[in-house]
């Protein structure tokens, strides 16, 4: 129970960096503080955020695994890897940028995902 919690932990944390890796330099130029930036600047940026998503996402997926002793299989691993990261990235848009907003498709989507969690912890 502890490692699966962890796992999770590890994982909501790997995907707050991961998505400012991949959408944050994109406020930045929003604000104006990389709009001048050339892309290998921008690149550059997006990898040092991302190292601290993999000093998350590999401890996570080593301590949940289920042949380390962890609660998940690989296939669950990553169902609940997309949800989180779905979960942290619609938080994070939605709160960092304007006119992105959470809509009715948006939750149906969600419970599509909630679907397939379910159904791969299914025996």
């Amino acid at each position: 129970m502890k490692q699966g919690l962890f796992t999770i932990l590890l994982l909501i944390c790997s995907n707050v960096f991961m998505t400012f890796a991949w959408y944050g330099h994109l406020k930045l130029q929003e604000t104006g503080v990389s709009r001048n930036w050339p892309l290998i600047a921008v690149i550059l940026f997006s990898w040092a955020v991302a190292l601290f998503e993999y000093m998350c996402q590999v401890p996570a997926n080593r301590i949940g695994f289920i042949e380390n002793g962890g609660p998940f299989t690989l296939m669950q691993l990553k169902v609940v890897q997309e949800v989180i990261s779905l979960i942290v990235f619609t938080v994070i848009v939605t709160l960092m940028f304007k006119g992105e907003g959470f809509h009715w498709n948006h939750l149906a989507a969600f419970a599509c995902l909630i679907a397939a969690v379910y159904f791969v912890f299914v025996k």
